[in-house]
């Protein structure tokens, strides 16, 4: 894995206001707003030919924006059923291989569901499926973070503690803390800059500095009920204490990146890196 040199700002997607719209041209726009990341949203299926991947790599690098992926959306290694778990699994080793062929770093992916079994039981299931997913990766040569994210509902597998766990016993797995998740998975809370420090801590003291050093994190507005995540919001229309937030990530010396989930993707990220940059420590 390469090291990231600092904390990365960038878009869930193609930036909304490139022309003519693609994965290359986003890139590009993306550089040209001033940002230096990217998400590539797999969350409908694999649909990239491994040439495009070189041609997206060769751009990429070219720009110095950093590429991260999102996994299909279809993912659930604690499914009842053997052949869900095993398309699962097939769905986050075709996202790692395309990345890693576009020349980037991470892939994102929602873990599963508890479907009211116990948790200890679901951690188990879904380890060993990630085991699974770890060895294939490796015997290929594929060298990419696989991250299980924080998730947004109590129904969904996916706490801090959970992930973090994975990511011991897993040499090539790191936590995604999308943290407007875990503000609407915890009912409203994770919002000060005490709980963040706590996070933050807690992953330095299990996983050390190079989980800090390769951070993919999330961000965005939320609104939320006691169910959970609802939907995506605006920062500015939401009640996240991102300011707050980005000093701490400033504080801990965080480096990797920030992709912004909000409706106005690049509005966001670009809010977010001018005031990362105005935060003295």
């Amino acid at each position: 894995m390469f090291k990231v040199d600092r904390l990365r700002f960038g878009t869930a997607g193609i930036p909304l206001s490139t022309p003519k719209p693609s994965t290359i041209t986003g890139i590009e726009h993306v550089r040209n707003l001033g940002l230096d990341a990217m998400e590539i949203e797999f969350v409908r299926g694999v649909n990239m030919k491994p040439e495009l991947a070189k041609k997206i790599k060769y751009v990429a690098k070219k720009n110095d924006v950093l590429l991260t992926a999102h996994a299909p959306y279809y993912i659930n290694l604690n499914a009842k059923e053997k052949e869900k778990v095993e398309a699962s699994k097939k769905r986050i080793i075709q996202s790692s291989e395309r990345l890693y062929e576009a020349g980037g770093w991470s892939v994102v992916f929602h873990a599963g569901y508890y479907l009211k079994q116990p948790p200890e039981s679901v951690y188990q299931r879904i380890l060993e499926a990630l085991k699974d997913v770890q060895r294939e990766l490796m015997d290929k040569g594929v060298k990419v973070w696989i991250r299980p994210e924080l998730t947004g509902k109590p129904t969904q597998f996916g706490d801090l503690k959970e992930i973090v766990k994975l990511s011991e016993e897993l040499e090539m797995v790191l936590p995604a803390i999308d943290f407007a998740h875990a503000h609407a998975r915890n009912k409203g809370k994770c919002n000060t800059v005490e709980e963040w420090r706590e996070m933050l801590s807690f992953i330095e003291d299990r996983l050390g500095r190079e989980a800090l050093d390769n951070m993919h994190i999330h961000i965005s507005g939320i609104e939320y009920t006691d169910k959970g995540e609802k939907n995506h919001l605006n920062l500015q229309e939401s009640d996240m204490n991102w300011e707050d937030l980005l000093r701490v990530l400033k504080e801990f010396r965080v480096k990797g990146v920030v992709i912004s989930e909000s409706p106005n993707i690049e509005g966001d990220a670009l809010l977010m890196k001018k005031k990362y940059e105005e935060i003295k420590v």
